[in-house]
């Protein structure tokens, strides 16, 4: 996301007096790298947690070890508890949790190839879920995450709060 599309999106949010918070898997603290280089986000991100392993998402996030170990760590399945987590742990008025497979050596299969990404909104009482897969080297998919997420929590700014 360029620079102008990112700070308008501060200013949606800051507009609304959303607070946002995240926890990043796969995108290792890009999300919360990414948003601050917006004028503003002091005002908007209330936290962001990098819980890489699975043992950080249960101890930080209350992941179900059963979650984990019948669905893998990088899943809807646990990219859903994790934003559940977020949301008890922050309280934010948008939370956002992602998992996926950003390069090889995980629990990638033909259907869940490199590059499938898991993301899960959780904001008014109400929760999103998205599958996408990406293309690329680890670095570029991660990148194409984040501005997924972004472009994703922009609709969401503008099709839920602008009543």
């Amino acid at each position: 996301m360029s620079q102008s599309e990112l700070t308008e999106l501060m200013m949606l949010l800051k507009d609304k007096g959303l607070t946002v918070a995240f926890a990043e898997s796969c995108t290792a603290g890009m999300l919360a790298s990414e948003f601050v280089r917006a004028k503003g986000s002091s005002d908007v991100l209330k936290g962001s947690m990098v819980v890489y392993q699975p043992e950080v998402k249960s101890k930080l996030l209350g992941v179900k070890k059963d979650t984990l170990d019948l669905y893998t760590a990088e899943s809807q399945q646990v990219t859903n508890e994790m934003v559940m987590g977020l949301h008890k742990l922050l309280g934010a008025d948008i939370n956002v949790a992602t998992t996926g497979l950003a390069g090889p050596g995980g629990s990638e299969t033909s259907e869940k190839p490199v590059g499938t990404m898991f993301v899960s909104f959780l904001y008014d009482g109400k929760a999103e879920e998205f599958r996408e897969v990406f293309k690329g080297n680890t670095e570029s998919i991660r990148k194409q995450l984040t501005d997924y997420i972004f472009l994703k929590l922009k609709g969401i700014v503008e099709e839920h709060y602008e009543r």
